[in-house]
Parts: structure tokens; C-alpha cells; sequence
């Protein structure tokens, strides 16, 4: 696998009054094609700055990111994102949110609809395709929120605790969910969390940031798939990665 996003040297500083407030710092990153890599860290450590630098959302104060061959200077059409918050336009059904990334491109009404029903029967809201946001649950909401990503075919997804505020047996079912719409599709995923569980399920390698982005631990997961996270949980290996990964975390916060 090659490189598909390259992070060298970035730095991010945000003016506030008088004082520049540094949220990342010579962060660098190489993300291989078709892994699945998730960022885990604490609240504040530049997690979500980060993932708005590599979506081309923000203009890095120093360094660069390269997607391929390219530096990003805006948005890229291969690059999807999926934020924490929920963006679905409430004015839109399921399947119309579904296909707006797709008439952006102009694909043609009847190849549009035929995508989306797809897409829609891929992340179980079929039967819903006419319901608006404010009539779904929020889970239901988070997987039309991944079906209208996965409708503009990104080859390379970000995705900022997607499942963070659902409850844990919802967040279970979309994460099982995500891994099977994954596999085999080729796509790169950098997926950030600061849940230890979730990294190991998902990740194939796991970064662990700590304070302004610093890398305190870069870790390959080699867990075979499908993973169950039943069974992971009396796993030895997953037992000493989680561990692992907890210690790097609570070192970084003592010091």
C-alpha cells in the first residue's frame, strides 16, 4: 500500500484577542491507500483540527497536506467527510439528502435514485427514503448522514466520532455496520475517537495523539476480521493492546 494522504510539519494557530492559540503542532502523517486508521485521543488534543486540515476545510498556519501528488489548498471530490455534528438539510427527505452529493456532480435523476436506494438499503433505512431528519432517531439520522457520504463514491473517508453520542448498543450496530460497507471497497478511512474499544474494533493501526497532536504512540492492530466485539473483549491480544493504549493515554495526561 502507498500513501495516499501525507501530512509533514502542520501547524495550526487560531487568533483570539491579542494571543495565538496553537491547537495543533508539527504534526506529520503518512496514511496508507485502503487502511483503515483510527486517531484516538483526549477532548482537546486536536483531533477534530486535525481532520478539517486533511479535509481541506482549513488553511494549516505551517506545513503542508498532500493528497496523492497534490497539496490541498480546499475540499477534494475524492475526499468525504462525516463530522461529529448532524448537517443532513432538514428541508430534504433521506433520499433527497442521500442524492445531493450527486446532484452536485449532475448525475442523471434516474441514476441518482438508483444509488441512493442502494445506499439507503446498505445502511438499513429502507422504508424511510420519504421521512425528513426531524422525523428519524438520531441513529437513524447518523446513517443517512453516511449513506449521502458514501453517495459521492470518496475514495478516502474522514470521519470525526461519527457514533460518539449514541448509546453504546446503536454505536455497536453502526460501527459493525461501517466495517461491512468498508471491507473490500478499497477506501482508506482515518476514523477519530477517544474510545479505546472502538479504535481496536475498527483500526487496522491506531495513532494516539497527545496534547497539540503530538504522536505518543502509532500502533498496528493485527486482530484478524470480522471482529466481534463480544469476543474481542476476552481476546489476550485485544486485552494487552487496549492496555497498551490506555497507559499511552494516561502517561500523556500526567505530564
Amino acid at each position: 500500500m502507498t500513501g495516499v494522504l501525507n501530512v509533514d510539519g502542520l501547524t495550526k494557530q487560531f487568533a483570539k484577542d491579542d494571543d495565538a492559540i496553537v491547537a495543533l503542532r508539527d504534526f506529520s502523517l503518512e496514511i496508507a491507500e485502503g487502511s483503515f486508521v483510527t486517531v484516538l485521543g483526549r477532548s482537546g488534543c486536536g483531533k477534530s483540527t486535525m481532520l478539517n486540515l486533511l479535509a481541506g476545510l482549513m488553511e494549516p498556519t505551517n506545513g503542508t497536506v498532500r493528497y496523492r501528488t497534490e497539496t490541498l489548498t480546499g475540499p477534494h471530490p475524492e475526499i468525504g467527510y462525516l463530522t461529529q455534528s448532524d448537517t443532513l438539510m432538514p428541508w430534504r427527505d433521506v433520499r433527497r439528502n442521500v442524492e445531493m452529493p450527486l446532484e452536485i456532480r449532475k448525475v442523471p435523476s434516474g441514476e441518482r435514485r438508483s444509488i441512493a436506494a442502494e445506499l439507503i438499503r446498505g445502511v438499513g433505512l429502507a422504508g424511510f427514503e420519504k421521512h425528513y431528519p426531524r422525523e428519524l432517531s438520531g441513529g437513524m439520522r447518523r446513517r443517512a448522514s453516511l449513506a449521502r457520504m458514501l453517495a459521492g463514491r470518496p475514495a478516502t473517508l474522514l470521519m470525526d466520532e461519527p457514533f460518539g453520542a449514541l448509546d453504546a448498543q446503536l454505536r455497536t450496530e453502526l460501527q459493525a455496520e461501517l466495517l461491512r460497507l468498508w471491507q473490500g471497497s478499497g477506501q482508506t478511512v482515518v476514523f477519530v475517537t477517544h474510545d479505546i474499544e472502538e479504535a481496536l474494533l475498527l483500526g487496522d493501526r491506531v495513532v494516539v495523539l497527545g496534547r497539540l497532536g503530538r504522536i505518543v504512540l502509532d500502533r498496528a492492530v493485527d486482530l484478524p476480521r470480522p471482529r466481534d466485539v463480544d469476543l474481542l473483549r476476552v481476546d489476550p491480544a485485544f486485552v494487552a493492546l487496549h492496555g497498551e493504549l490506555a497507559r499511552a493515554l494516561k502517561e500523556e495526561a500526567a505530564q
